[in-house]
C-alpha cells in the first residue's frame, strides 16, 4: 500500500463501519488503558525506526484509527506486524501511552478473530518441520561435535502430537 493509499484509509472514513466500543475493548487490556491520553504530538512516529524506512507504519495513525473506531481497518491491515518492539515510542511519549503494547493488543485481537498474519503461519510451519525456528542441519551438528557439544535432533516428533491436540492447523487456517 502506498503512502497516499494509506493516508486515504483515514481520509475516507465509512461511518457505517465504525465501532464505538473498539476503544473500550482496547482499554480493557493491560497497556491500553491510557490510549485516550494521546494528543497526536507525533513523538512516537518521529522516533520510530520502522517508520523511518516504511511509511505505511505510523504509530500515531494506528492510535487514531483506534480512537475513531476503525476496528476492521486497524486489525486487517498488516502494518501492525511491522512493529519492531523497540519501545522507543513509549519512552518518548510525553503522556505515557504504551504504543508498543497497543500494537500487541491489536495483533492479539486480530488472531482471536481469526485474522492470522502469514508470518505466524510460516513460524508454525517451521516449528512443525523441525521443532525449532532455526533448522538444525548436519553442518550444525558437526560444528557442535568439534566444540564438544552433544548433537541436536533434526526432527521433533512430539510437535505433531501437540499440533493435533491444540488444533493448530485449524486455527491457522
Amino acid at each position: 500500500m502506498s503512502d497516499n493509499a494509506n493516508a486515504a484509509v483515514l481520509d475516507e472514513i465509512d461511518l457505517s463501519q465504525m465501532d464505538g466500543d473498539f476503544i473500550d475493548e482496547i482499554k480493557s487490556y493491560p497497556g491500553g488503558e491510557h490510549i485516550l491520553r494521546c494528543f497526536a504530538c507525533g513523538k512516537c512516529t518521529a522516533g520510530c525506526p520502522v517508520a523511518d524506512i516504511e511509511p505505511r507504519y505510523n504509530p500515531r495513525r494506528i492510535i487514531r484509527m483506534i480512537v475513531l473506531g476503525m476496528k476492521d481497518a486497524a486489525m486487517r491491515d498488516a502494518f501492525t506486524e511491522l512493529c519492531s518492539n523497540c519501545y522507543l515510542c513509549q519512552e518518548r511519549c510525553p503522556q505515557g501511552v504504551s504504543v508498543a503494547q497497543i500494537v500487541r493488543i491489536l495483533k492479539l485481537m486480530a488472531v482471536r478473530r481469526g485474522i492470522v498474519h502469514p508470518s505466524y503461519k510460516m513460524t508454525a510451519d517451521m516449528l512443525r518441520k523441525s521443532g525449532r525456528l532455526y533448522e538444525i542441519e548436519d553442518f550444525d551438528n558437526r560444528k557442535r561435535e568439534k566444540m564438544g557439544l552433544p548433537q541436536l535432533s533434526t526432527k521433533c516428533p512430539d510437535i505433531d502430537a501437540l499440533y493435533k491436540k491444540g488444533k493448530i492447523d485449524e486455527k491457522l487456517g
